[in-house]
């Protein structure tokens, strides 16, 4: 007798293989079978016409502070991840002096859009060091597993203290302290460290961050405590100014430390020739037999814009910045004032404005041929004629009109997307080209991560309903390479060995999924952080269970209550 049984499902194992129906059975926390029929199970379910595939491995998001008071980590586990990874981009919360609390809660701010006042008030800072993280990380009962990895920024600032935050250079003593720290973090569990090298990363008060001009040799002195624990991934965001340098520096650690070495990578349109030569980089560093690869993303780096986002098209005209401060439903009666919409749409950008805001704000602003109709179900991979620009044209009036009009009918909510990178002559050819690079790993879903202009936790989910299913303006991808990319491979890179594949002994961890039914919502805004904080949230239709160590934690969407996660540690 099992413990559960799917029953007639199609199963696809997360190998590549091809898929095939059969039954698949659960004992404890472990899969007992896969295919053929299988034994009789305490619980039973029908799967017929279905999907069943092992729990997504998300291996980018945000939830290093989420993690800490919140067990269910939504939307990722709507969305059907069953692992998540944080601590990327070099921003975390561990290791920490007191004094420094603050600090890194403006560093997550403003690297990462999490509403500083949610951490303020949800951190309970009951930890010192990384090992200390892990543990508080491990006491709370949880839907999901999560796993972490060190970062730079903390790391830096607790070596270093305030010469960190200024950016000065370490010293050969400040270099050994980080490298033993790292060493310390990965034998305690940790999955990885991760560094940020950008001029887009910067605090609320637009200080750059610690490490945006470590050394090299502080790089690769971590690299090294690496190689001595024997675990972990070294994961890098950088500008890439001098690319030969950085791949340098880059090939060093992967060669001293004989671990997986991964950098983000995404489209730039001022330089269309950039990602390849990357990805030129990264394979000649394989036949170099060096363990480097690229992270990439399944869609645009694309921003959300609506009335309750942190980006407006608006933003930069006084008249709607003077409604900034008001509830929503106060804010959205003033802004259908005849006389309030006229004077807005008749307004310049504000010179003060135009101080204070980010400077992707007047991009914002102006490129009303970048802005899309975001739709429900939303659409990543909009058509030029669904641009704002395109349909103010088709309906006679200025794009501005237009854009007001959209914004502030229906209930308020509606919202715009406005692809930043990786969308490229009005198509996704660039990111399925990266995506079918055997020398990427799938990565940057963000989940927990900018929260008032960013939600892309569906990202898994859009994987399949966009790429495999739905995709009319190019070509789709196969079903099972898309469940592989985000699940065994993600898995394998960072080394969850139990897990990733439907397979006997391996962790069961399962999606069964109504395919044809699979949709993500809208997104909407809610209000449910820690002292009122907001966040882009975002529903999902199609996932009729998701399980998590042999528990279903959702059914059709509802929560069951059950809290089968836990935390994670890396073995090796």
């Amino acid at each position: 007798m099992h413990d559960l049984v799917i029953r007639g499902g199609t199963i696809i194992d997360g190998t590549g293989a091809p898929g095939f129906t059969g039954d698949l059975a659960i004992d404890g926390d472990r899969i007992a079978s896969v295919g053929g029929k299988a034994g009789p199970g305490r619980r039973e379910v029908r799967a017929e016409g279905r999907l069943v595939t092992p729990g997504w491995v998300d291996v980018h998001t945000h939830y290093d502070g989420q993690a800490t008071w919140d067990p269910v980590l939504a939307p990722s586990s709507w969305h059907g991840a069953t692992t998540i990874l944080f601590g990327n981009c070099g921003v975390g919360f561990a290791p920490v002096r007191p004094a420094h609390h603050q600090a890194l809660i403006d560093l997550m701010e403003g690297v990462e859009d999490i509403p500083g006042i949610a951490l303020a008030e949800g951190l309970k800072w009951d930890w010192e060091s990384f090992p200390d993280y892990l543990d508080a990380l491990s006491r709370l009962p949880r839907t999901i597993d999560v796993a972490a990895q060190i970062a730079h920024h903390p790391l830096r600032v607790y070596a270093m203290g305030e010469r960190a935050i200024a950016r000065e250079m370490a010293t050969a003593e400040d270099i050994e302290l980080m490298a033993r720290l790292t060493e310390e973090a990965l034998r305690a569990g940790a999955f990885g460290f991760t560094t940020s090298r950008t001029d887009q990363h910067k605090t609320p008060a637009g200080e750059l961050v610690p490490g945006r001009y470590a050394e090299h040799e502080e790089l690769i002195a971590i690299g090294k405590a690496m190689g001595r624990a024997g675990r972990g991934a070294f994961g890098m965001l950088s500008d890439f100014e001098d690319e030969a340098a950085e791949f340098g520096w880059l090939r060093q650690v992967a060669a001293d430390s004989r671990r997986p070495v991964w950098f983000l990578l995404t489209d730039r349109s001022y330089d269309p020739d950039r990602w390849r030569r990357l990805m030129d980089g990264v394979r000649a560093a394989r036949s170099d037999g060096l363990a480097l690869s690229a992270q990439v993303a399944g869609r645009p780096v694309g921003l959300i814009l609506g009335l309750a986002t942190s980006l407006n098209p608006f933003a930069l005209r006084e008249g709607f910045a003077e409604l900034a401060r008001l509830s929503p439903a106060e804010q959205l009666a003033r802004l259908r004032e005849p006389a309030v919409r006229a004077d807005i749409l008749a307004q310049e950008a504000s010179p003060r404005l135009m101080e204070i805001l980010p400077p992707l704000s007047r991009q914002i602003a102006t490129r009303w041929d970048r802005m899309y109709i975001l739709g429900d179900t939303p659409d990543y991979e909009p058509p030029p004629e669904r641009s704002i620009a395109a349909l103010a044209a088709g309906a006679g009036q200025s794009p501005e009109a237009y854009c007001y009009d959209y914004l502030t009918g229906g209930d308020g909510g509606r919202m715009l997307y406005f692809p930043v990178t990786n969308y490229v002559h009005g198509d996704l050819e660039v990111v399925r080209e990266m995506i079918e690079d055997p020398n990427t790993v799938l990565g940057l879903s963000d989940g927990g991560a900018h929260c008032g202009v960013i939600c892309d936790a569906s990202l898994n989910t859009t994987m399949l309903t966009h790429w495999v299913r739905d995709r009319s303006r190019g070509p789709r991808l196969p079903l099972e390479f898309v469940i592989k990319r985000q699940t065994s491979e993600t898995a394998d890179f960072f080394g969850f060995h139990d897990r990733g594949r439907l397979a006997v002994g391996k962790k069961a961890d399962v999606n069964v999924i109504d395919f044809a039914a699979l949709r993500p919502h809208h997104p909407e805004m809610a209000f449910d952080l820690p002292a009122g904080g907001r966040r882009l949230i975002q529903h999902v239709d199609g996932y009729d269970m998701t399980i998590c160590s042999g528990v279903p934690i959702f059914e059709r969407g509802e929560e069951t209550g059950a809290r089968p996660g836990r935390l994670v540690r890396a073995t090796g």
